[in-house]
């Protein structure tokens, strides 16, 4: 079994195999696979030095450096970390850039120590190339079916009771509206593509006949739906969920109000509620050109009453009214006038339940 290679990239995503990767923390952070864990050959400051060496005086004397700077205790730790990752998950595979000298080193001294790995041919390069192309036939040659309507309609909700859907907002760790960042970062924009190219092979495997998503703008946060990408999910048929507008409400203060402000208060204590209402009034103040000065003031006072009641005794429900004026005076009207002027055809509407029979009859 000694430096043995793998190419089926494939089943590395059907399995969602757990991932090695040798690269230096710069590189991981830029961008890595789903399941992939950053046990470094070298760290950053050792990877800047072997490569001021290369350009200087060439790969022997980059390699001999290397050695130099790795051997003896750091080749223990960190071949000692590489060991208990392979026994915890012994099907793990091992990867560097291109699968060349650091994968290689990295696999070698594993084996040297008596527990087998294989590395990805390629490394991460060839990996990616595969998810790249991969997720472009995808999305290409599967027809998708749309799920839209307004703000709060309950499009997400649905879209997790379906087994061929692909979550874009889960993907992105964002709600995708303008108060939609969570308290955890997004991924990077490459994470996020290899998060959706994983996403899309596992939809094939499935074997239906339609990819599942949410009606998205190509910027979820801070991330994009690359193009041709965006086109592709985006060509299929629109279904519109419609739920009553007090319904709406609810579903809106359960998720951006009662489990965001748990999801506060967990992360930062006591300041929690405080952080949540500076960053409600940031996510106004984005929209505050669109929302025009005399409606940005009166939504900042409705939220400020609410926020004031809320911390008196605990009581939520004032925050329904500024809710309730968002989506009928902002979020509505704009929605409303993005189908209007898309070309893209709506061939069914209905409730909740009548979409999601609608869809599974058509999967």
């Amino acid at each position: 079994m000694k430096g043995l290679l793998t190419d089926d990239f494939r089943s590395i995503v059907l399995e969602s195999r757990p991932l090695i990767d040798v690269r230096a923390p710069v590189e991981f952070h830029k961008g890595a696979f789903p399941h992939a864990l950053n046990l470094p050959l070298m760290n950053d400051e050792e990877r800047h030095l072997i490569g001021i060496r290369y350009k200087e005086k060439g790969n022997a004397s980059a390699v001999a450096l290397g050695k130099a700077l790795i051997d003896g205790k750091p080749r223990e730790e960190r071949t000692a970390k590489w060991k208990a990752f392979v026994k915890a998950h012994p099907d793990a595979y091992l990867y560097c850039f291109r699968g060349g000298q650091r994968s290689q080193i990295s696999q070698s001294w594993i084996e040297e120590s008596g527990t087998p790995i294989i590395r990805l041919k390629g490394g991460y390069k060839a990996f990616r190339n595969f998810l790249m192309t991969e997720s472009e036939r995808i999305a290409k040659g599967t027809p998708t079916l749309i799920v839209g309507g307004r703000t709060g309609s309950g499009k997400t909700l649905l879209l997790h009771k379906l087994k061929n859907m692909i979550d874009l907002e889960g993907l992105a760790n964002h709600r995708g509206s303008t108060f939609g960042q969570k308290i955890s970062q997004q991924p990077s924009q490459i994470d996020f593509e290899n998060r959706l190219a994983y996403a899309l092979i596992q939809y094939e495997n499935v074997g239906c006949k339609h990819i599942i998503v949410e009606d998205e703008s190509f910027r979820i946060g801070n991330v994009l739906i690359p193009n041709p990408l965006f086109k592709y999910l985006m060509k299929g048929g629109r279904i519109i969920v419609e739920t009553p507008i007090m319904e709406r409400i609810d579903i809106i203060m359960d998720e951006y109000v009662t489990k965001s402000l748990k999801e506060y208060i967990h992360r930062y204590g006591d300041k929690g509620r405080e952080k949540w209402f500076d960053d409600a009034l940031a996510g106004l103040t984005r929209i505050q050109k669109r929302l025009g000065g005399q409606r940005y003031q009166q939504m900042k006072g409705y939220i400020s009453e609410a926020f004031k009641v809320q911390q008196h005794n605990g009581d939520l429900e004032g925050h329904k009214e500024w809710i309730k004026i968002l989506l009928e005076e902002y979020y509505d009207p704009m929605y409303d006038y993005q189908i209007e002027k898309s070309d893209i055809p709506v061939v069914f509407r209905g409730n909740a339940e009548a979409v999601l029979n609608y869809i599974k009859a058509n999967q």
